[in-house]
């Protein structure tokens, strides 16, 4: 009976680790697979793990000082309930993708547990003798290891990921040589390398839109700016008609852009921004600073153009440390400048000045005076490497807004949406409002705030609350601890609080904005939307 029980007891459990694993195991992979940004996010949600802890101290004494079957029975039961509670949901974003990389985790996630079942079943080999009337177990380490196999998940799937360090890294490695070696034998295929704390994805698209006018032109897909990102798509995507190659270039972490330059070796820079984003991994804006400048050292090296935006001030800091630097913005001093802005809802209007002087009226379906800056990088660099102003006109006229960037998607009915929901930085946060003040309408803001700010996340986000009161008729705040700071920055400007909604989801927050009644058509910005790790 005993045996019968334990092994009863050993699947209901097992049910829950393989539960528990796999949420880990996303949470995982969402901080990039770094256990130390890992370690980090579960400190910081610390609360996610009381329960489990209470349950696991609770069970481990009451097993400790010996308890009957009825008590273990209560037991098996409440961890069949925590593996229902872990069970892996639809309601994710961003759902677990079951890569090689997570195979191979999972695969010395599932040694450890075999091993602690191992022990379990080991020290549980002399099968004790139960007398009559249900008294306690003289062997209970057998249910103790079993539970310490679901509750003690949080620590096996990280060390499970440190385990794999060094066969990942080898395996990383030989792809990513491969990826140098597809390149090195394609001399002829210009490579343009893009960062930026903010604009480098939209820089990226709106290039590549110009540069396919009249070039066979590879970009990196979507967010694909990291070592693998960038290696996965050379190996996949990269043929010998390409003649450019946009690399869009991340970093959460000082060195980082390095790195990346070690594999694409571009010839030419752009520099959208450098600003208050990733500062908890950075440390500093210092940091940020030389670490997007990496790439302006590597371009440098081999005499390749850097193109800046001149209207940020920290680029400043460091333009004149550089050749062949051509700047482009708004103000005076740029080489390449834009003037006499028509910005309206229907899109935007600019004049752009080259550094010989020679002036061209461009038309765009881009809403607002930000989107003018990529736009003009992309036109400085075309018009850099020979294409007239005039081959542009079109071209320029055909860009389509980047997904999730300040995207208009209007459902027909009463209600428009402007979707922004990747803009987790201040300045975009700014640009958004303003482009929602283009529009003569019920103005509607929907947001869970902006996160990575380090020590200045509270303050930036009473900030945006600030500005936020100035430009909507209604905020929805989605999630009542992440966007406190929003709150009271709203709340101290005298805004009419009872237009201050605060859910707990966004489908609550999307329920509610259909929920209020108004003679205006609704234009809804969705700004930011946190992946499934806050």
């Amino acid at each position: 009976m005993y045996t019968l029980f334990f092994c009863i007891y050993a699947v209901v459990t097992l049910i829950g680790i393989i539960f528990f694993g796999l949420r880990e195991f996303h949470m995982l992979q969402l901080n990039g697979y770094k256990t130390p940004e890992h370690s980090w996010w579960m400190r910081k949600n610390f609360r996610r793990y009381i329960f489990p802890i209470i349950l696991f101290a609770g069970q481990f004494i009451m097993l400790a000082t010996g308890h009957n079957i009825p008590v273990l029975i209560v037991f098996a039961v409440m961890n069949i309930l925590f593996a229902v509670m872990n069970k892996p949901s639809k309601k994710f974003k961003k759902p677990l993708k079951y890569t090689a990389r997570v195979d191979r985790m999972l695969t010395t996630f599932f040694i450890l547990v075999g091993i602690m079942y191992a022990i379990a079943t080991i020290s549980g080999s002399t099968k004790p003798e139960i007398p009559v009337g249900w008294k306690p177990f003289t062997n209970i380490l057998p249910f103790i290891m079993v539970n310490s196999a679901l509750y003690l998940t949080p620590l096996l799937a990280p060390l499970s990921n440190l385990i794999n360090k060094p066969i990942e890294t080898y395996i990383q490695h030989w792809y990513i040589n491969d990826a140098k070696r597809i390149l090195a034998d394609m001399p002829d295929l210009h490579k343009i390398g893009i960062t930026g704390s903010y604009g480098k994805t939209s820089m990226k698209f709106y290039l590549s839109e110009l540069l396919s006018s009249q070039y066979n032109t590879l970009k990196t897909p979507e967010s694909f700016n990291t070592p693998m990102g960038v290696t996965i798509t050379v190996r996949q995507h990269l043929k010998p008609t390409h003649e450019y190659f946009i690399c869009e270039m991340g970093a959460r972490r000082v060195h980082e852009i390095g790195e990346l330059c070690e594999i694409a070796h571009p010839h030419d820079a752009i520099i959208t921004s450098v600003g208050e984003q990733h500062l908890e991994t950075f440390g500093s804006i210092d940091n940020i600073l030389n670490t997007k400048f990496e790439l302006a050292d590597s371009v440098q090296a081999v005499g390749g153009k850097i193109y800046l935006n001149g209207d940020n001030d920290l680029i400043m800091k460091k333009a004149g440390e550089y050749k062949n630097v051509f700047l482009y913005g708004l103000k005076k001093h740029n080489d390449y400048r834009a003037t006499d802005i028509s910005v309206s809802d229907r899109g935007t209007e600019f004049t752009v000045t080259t550094p010989s002087g020679e002036n061209c009226r461009f038309t765009m379906k881009l809403l607002g005076e930000h989107n003018v800056q990529n736009v003009l990088g992309a036109i400085a660099y075309c018009h850099g490497i020979g294409v007239p102003l005039e081959k542009l006109l079109l071209p320029v006229r055909k860009i389509s807004p980047v997904p999730h960037r300040l995207q208009l998607l209007d459902r027909g009915g009463n209600v428009t949406f402007i979707d922004d929901a990747y803009n987790s930085n201040p300045n975009g946060c700014r640009c958004a409002l303003k482009v929602l003040g283009l529009f003569d309408a019920c103005r509607i803001l929907v947001t869970p705030g902006m996160v990575e700010l380090g020590a200045k996340q509270e303050e930036l986000n009473f900030e945006f609350g600030v500005e936020a009161s100035k430009a909507c008729d209604y905020i929805v705040l989605v999630g009542k601890n992440q966007t406190l700071p929003i709150y009271n920055g709203i709340k101290s400007t005298g805004y009419n609080m009872d237009n201050v909604y605060v859910a707990d989801g966004l489908n609550e927050a999307i329920a509610k904005v259909n929920a209020y009644r108004t003679d205006k058509k609704k234009i809804v910005l969705l700004e930011n939307d946190l992946p499934d790790n806050y």
